[in-house]
């Protein structure tokens, strides 16, 4: 399956909508969104419907980084925040 980026960007906020099933293949494509952005930057990942591990270590990169991650599905957040603890 595929997945989707919209990318939007109003003055200083980039808003980076994803959809689709998120896996480590995807992961250059999602850097290079977000390496091109200058401004602050939000996912939006209400239209994501699976993610790998590589894809959830990521996202706790990203939120570390000071991304805003939004529309998160609860299992998401918990496999995430079960990854932090594993990273130490």
């Amino acid at each position: 399956m595929t997945i989707r980026i919209e990318k939007e960007t109003h003055r200083l906020k980039t808003m980076i909508r994803l959809s689709g099933r998120l896996q480590s293949q995807h992961l250059d494509e999602l850097k290079t969104q977000l390496e091109g952005a200058r401004s602050r930057i939000a996912l939006d990942l209400n239209g994501v419907t699976l993610v790998d591990v590589e894809i959830v270590r990521f996202l706790n990169a990203c939120e570390k980084g000071g991304v805003k991650l939004l529309n998160c599905w609860p299992y998401i957040q918990e496999w995430m925040i079960r990854e932090k603890g594993r990273e130490g």
